[in-house]
């Protein structure tokens, strides 16, 4: 390939067989959509910075796979357990507590929380 390349026609050659390695990756049909449009947005932010257009194919690749192993780093660090598999290890909150809790000593309580739990914490 050569001469510049435009954004549609680039994803026109090479969706089909981003997505054939993606889900060759994966084995899941969203995670090998989202591993290849994660591609595509690396390419929109950082593409321009290839010299050679001739090796759009193999950077799309490579990027694909770095994208694939920084999710399998994600999914081993922060494992996904399902609420109702991990009930066993939840506290026992008395409903009657809950129910005396008032609106101060609940943000009194809040304040005494690390910072980076306080919004999600209030959010909920």
């Amino acid at each position: 390939m050569t001469g510049p390349l435009d954004f549609e026609s680039l994803v026109s050659l090479h969706y089909v067989s981003l997505y054939r390695f993606a889900l060759s990756l994966t084995r899941k049909e969203s995670d090998a959509c989202d591993l290849t449009q994660q591609t595509f947005y690396v390419w929109a932010s950082k593409g321009h910075q290839l010299e050679d257009v001739s090796k759009v194919k193999s950077w799309l690749f490579t990027t694909l796979y770095r994208e694939f192993l920084q999710m399998q780093r994600r999914q081993t660090r922060f494992v996904h357990e399902e609420l109702d598999e991990a009930g066993g290890e939840l506290p026992l909150v008395d409903s009657t507590a809950v129910a005396r809790l008032e609106a101060r000593d609940v943000v009194q309580l809040l304040s005494h929380l690390e910072a980076n739990f306080q919004a999600p914490v209030a959010l909920f």
